[in-house]
């Protein structure tokens, strides 16, 4: 895969100014440090050899000057610590943001495949490592590239043929580096996709809970999640050998540095072309020399983690949306609501059958058209192709004669409410909820719409009222109160067209009689299409449709659909008898 350098290095644009004096301080700390084996030089070879009646002043001065030293140093390393982390940290952050405000413009048809686990994986412990990285990673290579070559200068100055020898090794270092890391790389990156597959099982484990306890499978949701985290057990494992490879070996490599210096050394002061003094100062700056190879090779880990990371958030972030507005996509002022498709054809992308062939279909404004059939027949497929959560295969679906994919998307969906069986409530209170069909909408607004929804009195009878917290998904709440609560959600939305997908359904009776009232009430004045499992709640639509396999088999009103004894027939009889 090719490595977007660019883009890489673009997150630091915002932050350019405050990262060049944290890479400044950098500098200036790294600088500092290689001073200080000159100054023990300069103590042992020319002040304790020279007049002894002077010495002690001149290791005061120097004293004095190596405690400057350390006052820079630790000023500067304060300010790399804070600030270099805070910058880091922002542009995480950065990332973050752009990467969810990027998976919100995916269609439903993404989500399909996708398990929220493995993404929730991807904007978090993908992107956690990065602060990390953008932080030490140019901070550490200018701090130790500038003692590296600082020392290199220095030793070549004091016995250039001893520092050749030792700078041998350095080749073999990096081809050893350069082969254990494509190895360390590929471990980490496998590591990524299983932490995701087992935040995919926990998600969905969780989530699932009532379901799991209800049939007693928490051994099956144990021997799931212990398959998955196995396997992240094994990556791990295999991720360790690469590291013990690679770290033990360049320990061994640098061991071999520091004895080819005490040998060689040692032979040079027996030949006299170096005194112990330089011997000394050597070992100290070789220690500057090993120190940046010791960093940098235990750096290698955060910086392979981070550089996956960073790969497997462009894989997500160079993901183009299937369904994307054109460009001057029209802005809708006043909706009155028909809708029509033409010839429409459509099949998901991992489906080789199609779902709906050739079907045309037209719903006057402000009609009231009920669609039935047998499950499977694309009933709510159909629907999804209104506001454009799935592209059509082939064909057209127009609002107002005009194609829905010349219609802007945020102006197209802002005109559609949509009721559907299964509830989606947020974790927080009841007003936080409702308020979610108009984010501006005022206090008195939202009561309003409750009121309409039938929704006001079990609201207030609620412990804190509208500011009562619902739960997760609205655990708190029976299944007729969720469904009031969505119904109030687009009564505040206040749409001209409305879909509702068997909204009654799953609710009992007494329940069912307070939300069909309800959703009688929403439905005036507007388009509506209801999706109907229970007949018996749509005899009264103005139009019922009956979709099968094969297309619409027949509409009309109830009584005429009856006498036809057809489809609908059929299908309303079989319930009359399970009833």
């Amino acid at each position: 895969m090719h490595f977007p350098v660019k883009k890489f290095f673009s997150y630091y644009k915002p932050y350019l100014s405050l990262f060049l004096w944290v890479l400044a301080c950098a500098f200036v700390v790294s600088a500092a440090t290689l001073v200080f084996p000159l100054l023990v030089q300069h103590i042992t070879k020319v002040v304790l050899k020279g007049d002894l009646s002077s010495a002690l002043s001149s290791v005061y001065r120097i004293g004095g000057l190596m405690l400057v030293l350390v006052a820079i140093q630790n000023i500067g390393n304060y300010f790399i610590d804070y600030k270099g982390h805070e910058v880091g940290a922002r542009m995480e952050s950065d990332m973050r943001s752009e990467m969810f405000a990027h998976m919100q413009t995916f269609s439903f048809g993404f989500y399909d495949k996708e398990k929220t686990g493995r993404l929730m994986s991807r904007i978090t412990n993908d992107l956690l490592l990065l602060s990390e990285l953008y932080h030490h990673g140019p901070e550490d290579y200018v701090k130790y590239l500038v003692r590296f070559i600082g020392a290199f200068v220095i030793l070549f100055s004091i016995n250039a043929p001893l520092t050749i020898a030792v700078f041998c090794f350095f080749p073999i270092l990096g081809v050893y580096s350069l082969y254990f890391n494509k190895m360390l790389n590929k471990a980490l990156r496998r590591n990524k996709e299983r932490i995701g597959d087992v935040n995919a099982q926990v998600e969905d484990s969780l989530s699932g809970i009532r379901v799991v306890k209800s049939f007693a499978n928490e051994h099956v949701e144990i021997e799931k999640f212990n398959r998955a985290n196995n396997r992240f057990l094994d990556s791990r494992k295999k991720t360790y050998k690469a590291e013990a490879y690679y770290f033990n070996g360049v320990e061994t490599i640098i061991q071999l540095i520091t004895i080819t210096v005490i040998l060689f050394g040692s032979a040079s002061i027996v030949g006299n072309t170096l005194d112990l003094a330089d011997l000394i100062t050597f070992l100290l700056y070789i220690s500057f020399m090993i120190e940046p190879i010791q960093r940098l090779t235990h750096m290698s880990t955060q910086f392979q983690e981070g550089i996956t990371g960073f790969q497997r958030f462009m894989e997500i972030m160079n993901l183009k949306p299937t369904i994307e507005n054109k460009p001057n996509a029209l802005i809708l002022s006043e909706v009155h609501g028909e809708i029509e498709f033409k010839q429409v054809s459509f099949r998901y992308e991992d489906h080789l059958d199609s779902v709906l062939v050739n079907l045309s279909l037209r719903v006057q404004p402000g009609e009231y058209a009920a669609l039935v059939g047998p499950s499977g027949a694309g009933k709510t497929t159909l629907c999804s192709l209104i506001p454009r959560f799935y592209e059509v295969t082939h064909g057209d679906v127009l609002l107002d004669g005009i194609s829905v994919r010349d219609i802007d998307l945020r102006s197209l969906r802002n005109n559609i409410g949509i009721v559907q069986q299964d509830i989606y409530l947020f974790a927080g209170t009841v007003m936080e909820n409702i308020r979610y069909g108009n984010p501006a909408a005022s206090e008195e607004a939202i009561i309003a719409a409750a009121k309409h929804a039938n929704a006001h009195d079990f609201i207030m009878n609620l412990p804190n009222g509208y500011h009562s917290y619902i739960g997760q998904r609205g655990v708190k709440l029976s299944g007729g109160q969720k469904q009031r609560l969505s119904i109030a959600r687009v009564f505040l939305k206040n749409p001209p067209v409305l879909i509702f997908d068997e909204a009654t359904s799953a609710l009992d009776n007494e329940s069912e009689s307070i939300v069909k009232e309800s959703l009688e009430s929403l439905a005036k004045g507007r388009t509506t299409i209801v999706i109907a499992h229970r007949l018996s709640t749509i005899r009264n639509a103005k139009r019922i449709i009956v979709l099968t396999e094969d297309g619409i088999a027949e509409q009309g009103t109830h009584e005429a659909l009856l006498a036809r004894d057809g489809v609908y027939a059929h299908l309303y009889s079989k319930q009359f008898e399970l009833a």
